[in-house]
């Protein structure tokens, strides 16, 4: 295979008035991992669609093996030998593996029909070359995610691509799958491929990267070797000093407080997404719920906000029923509750950042009564927050809306956070937060558990939950499969994350210790991939 060289010159992509890439160079040699760090809206995922033909660059120009290229579409790209795996899959579940692979390069015989039988032979030859044990006939709706992921990038390799980019590839996959990600892009790498890895997850880049550039703000602020610190990478993320460890006491719990019994959740289509599911929480406790995405974690907490209302099943908070009670009622208990999908449920982005700062409590006072609304003590509510959680906005009065994705989630986290709470819930509670203000969340968290609230975390960051919960429930599809301390294995959460609960199998994993760089997530992560608000802002 003839290997590429790439070279990015002075790429700067404008949307407007905001510059999401600047003058950027980056220069990929062939049969490397080149790894681009930066939190959330940092613009590496701007980058790399500029590379990829789905955005214009502004100015710069992108050069292939000395030859400088225009790239207009994905087609342009593909022809250079460039290919991309984009973190929401591109593929049609109905369709076999070797249908999708060959989607758009189909071959035929006589008469025009399909050739299957080569389709198959050329998925077959790709999976013996490059160790990707993937079987051609199986239909993608069959196959768990991280086999999902090897067809996308089967489907970038039957289409000769050499530089391979791989957004956010570990988003969605198990620690054994993860492990098993880097070994296949080990793979592609002696066999002379280029792979451009975009992630924000410190221990993944020092596991598997050759040479990593930090991106902050839309420039490149550095470049490091995979031997740099997690410390000194995430100080140059974020422009400053960073302490990495979430520092607590052992938890004290006190009474039970909350419970779930039996709580099943149904869609209207019939899906069950919670079923069966027992749990209690004491006060001054921080439940972990750890799981891959999609397992029923989010249908969990809408149940107890009462965005859902269960099929099945109880949920009670301090001996009052909550099943049956409108999320407005839930609110006023004394729950506060921070949802996975900020913009959606977190915001009203045309509402100002001091309106947003008291949306669920304009009726009582100080802040209102009836239908009067003190302007006053709304504004300077949104003064005291602005400070405390450090929300970077040019006024209180911008439209929440024109914030970065993280300074949208400080806003949804201040407003739960900044009155007497009962309960707490935070779902991906640092997600698109950089590394600094993720160390004030968490710091928040755990003094919000030791003013004896009970906490109920969701994250799909391993090390996130492992670093503040004090018992961890991992679920998989819909099901609580195990219970553990933080001091688990990963092995063994892993194993319980792909539902696993064979207790020989558990055991075993309990023994294990944990690899040093095994490519597991990172209590540092801002997981969001998309570009919320303004991408170059804090």
């Amino acid at each position: 295979m003839t290997a590429l060289k790439l070279e990015l010159r002075g790429i700067t992509k404008r949307f407007g008035s905001l510059v999401a890439n600047d003058h950027i160079d980056l220069t990929v040699e062939p049969g490397e991992i080149h790894c681009l760090l930066g939190e959330n809206g940092a613009g590496k995922s701007t980058l790399m669609n500029v590379l990829y033909g789905l955005y214009e660059p502004t100015s710069g120009e992108i050069v292939v093996d000395g030859q400088p290229r225009t790239f207009r579409t994905a087609g342009d790209a593909i022809d250079a030998g460039i290919g991309m795996v984009h973190q929401h899959f591109m593929l049609v579940p109905v369709f076999t593996v070797a249908e999708n692979v060959m989607l758009g390069e189909e071959e035929t015989k006589a008469l025009g029909w399909l050739d299957r039988r080569r389709a198959r032979k050329k998925v077959l030859d790709l999976v013996a070359e490059y160790g990707l044990a993937v079987d051609p006939d199986v239909m993608v709706e069959d196959l768990p995610v991280g086999l999902q992921q090897r067809v996308e990038i089967l489907k970038a390799l039957v289409r000769d691509a050499k530089v391979l980019i791989l957004d956010e590839p570990t988003a969605v996959l198990t620690p054994q799958e993860t492990q098993e990600l880097f070994r296949v892009m080990r793979a592609l790498r002696a066999s002379g491929h280029s792979i451009v890895f975009i992630t924000h997850k410190l221990k993944e880049v020092k596991a598997v990267a050759d040479r990593i550039t930090v991106i902050r703000r839309g420039k490149v602020v550095g470049t490091a070797e995979p031997s740099a610190s997690e410390t000194e990478l995430a100080s140059l993320m974020v422009g400053r000093p960073v302490d990495l460890v979430v520092h607590k006491e052992p938890a004290r719990p006190g009474d039970v407080r909350f419970t779930m019994d039996k709580v099943t959740v149904v869609d209207d289509l019939g899906n069950v997404h919670v079923d069966g599911v027992d749990l209690e929480l004491r006060e001054g406790e921080i439940l972990g719920i750890a799981g891959v995405q999609g397992n029923g974690q989010t249908e969990l907490t809408e149940a107890i906000l009462g965005l859902r209302r269960p099929a099945a099943g109880k949920i009670t908070l301090d001996g009052r029923d909550l099943s049956t009670l409108s999320p407005r009622k839930t609110l006023e208990m004394g729950v506060g509750f921070v949802p996975e999908d900020r913009q959606h449920d977190g915001i009203v982005g045309e509402f100002t950042v001091a309106e947003n700062l008291v949306l669920d409590l304009v009726t009582r006072p100080p802040f209102g009564g009836g239908v009067a609304i003190n302007p006053k003590s709304v504004r300077e509510n949104a003064y005291k927050r602005v400070r405390e959680f450090d929300i970077r906005t040019q006024s209180i009065d911008s439209p929440a809306g024109t914030l970065s994705g993280g300074n949208q989630q400080k806003v949804v986290v201040a407003r739960e956070m900044s009155r007497p709470l009962r309960l707490f819930i935070a779902s991906q509670p640092t997600r698109g937060v950089d590394v600094g203000a993720m160390e004030f969340i968490h710091q928040r968290i755990v003094a919000e558990r030791d003013l004896g609230t009970p906490v109920i975390i969701v994250s799909t960051e391993l090390d996130e939950v492992v670093a503040l919960a004090d018992r961890i429930a991992v679920m998989y599809r819909g099901r609580i499969v195990g219970i553990v301390p933080p001091t688990a294995s990963r092995e063994q959460l892993g194993l319980l994350m792909a539902g696993v609960d064979d207790p020989a199998l558990l055991a075993a994993a309990a023994g294990k210790p944990d690899a040093e760089a095994d490519g597991t997530t990172d209590s540092t992560d801002t997981t969001d991939s998309t570009n919320d608000g303004e991408e170059g802002q804090a």
